[in-house]
C-alpha cells in the first residue's frame, strides 16, 4: 500500500497561484509534445483522491483527464456532474478512514493530489512517495505545496530527471 503525491511546483515552492490557477504550467516549452513521464505514472497506481478544490480545477479543464478512478474527498460536495457518475466518486471521513475504505477496495496505489489534501496526509504522515516537478518560474506567491509540520519527516531520493534542459523531477520514497 502507498500514497504518492505527483505534482508540479514553482522554484519557490507554490503549486497555484493565489487564486488555484495553473495556467503557467501551460507556459512550458514542449517541443517533443513529451507527457514528462506521466504516462509510465499512472499505469502504476489504482485510483487518484483528490481535494474539492482540485476536482472543480480539473473540470475546467474540459475533457476528462483520468482513466483511473477518482475520489473526491470533500464534506462540501454532495455529488458529482452526471456525465461524470461513472468516473468520479465523493468520499467522506477522515483520512485514516478514507484510506482504509480505498484499500478495502482494492486501491492500493493511491495518487494523492491537491494542495490541502497533500498537506493534510503530511500531517498525517502517510505519504509513502513524493515525485516533484520544478518548474523554472518564481510565482512569488500562490498555494505552497508544504506547510509546517508538527515534526521532520525522512525520505530518500530515488532519483531525478530532467526534461527539457528545465523541469526537474525528483522522486523520494520514505524512509
Amino acid at each position: 500500500m502507498s500514497n504518492i503525491v505527483y505534482i508540479a511546483a514553482s522554484i519557490d515552492g507554490y503549486i497555484a497561484t493565489p487564486d488555484g490557477g495553473v495556467e503557467w504550467l501551460n507556459e512550458i516549452p514542449n517541443p517533443d509534445q513529451s507527457d514528462f513521464g506521466w504516462s509510465e505514472f499512472i499505469l502504476g497506481i489504482d485510483a487518484i483522491l483528490m481535494g474539492r478544490n482540485t476536482f472543480e480545477k480539473v473540470l475546467t479543464f474540459g475533457d476528462w483527464p483520468y482513466q483511473k478512478p477518482v475520489f473526491v474527498l470533500s464534506a462540501k460536495l454532495k455529488k458529482v456532474p452526471d456525465e461524470l457518475s461513472e468516473k468520479a466518486e465523493i468520499i467522506k471521513g477522515s483520512i485514516e478512514d478514507v484510506i482504509a475504505e480505498l484499500n478495502q477496495r482494492g486501491h492500493t496505489h493511491i495518487y494523492i493530489d491537491g494542495g490541502k489534501l497533500i498537506q493534510s496526509f503530511l500531517a498525517e504522515d502517510l505519504i509513502d512517495e513524493l515525485i516533484i516537478t520544478r518548474i523554472p518560474i518564481l510565482l512569488g506567491k500562490g498555494i505552497p505545496l508544504f506547510r509546517e509540520l508538527e515534526q521532520s519527516q525522512k525520505f530518500i531520493h530515488k532519483k531525478t530527471e530532467i526534461f527539457n534542459d528545465s523541469l526537474v523531477k525528483s522522486h523520494y520514497d520514505r524512509e
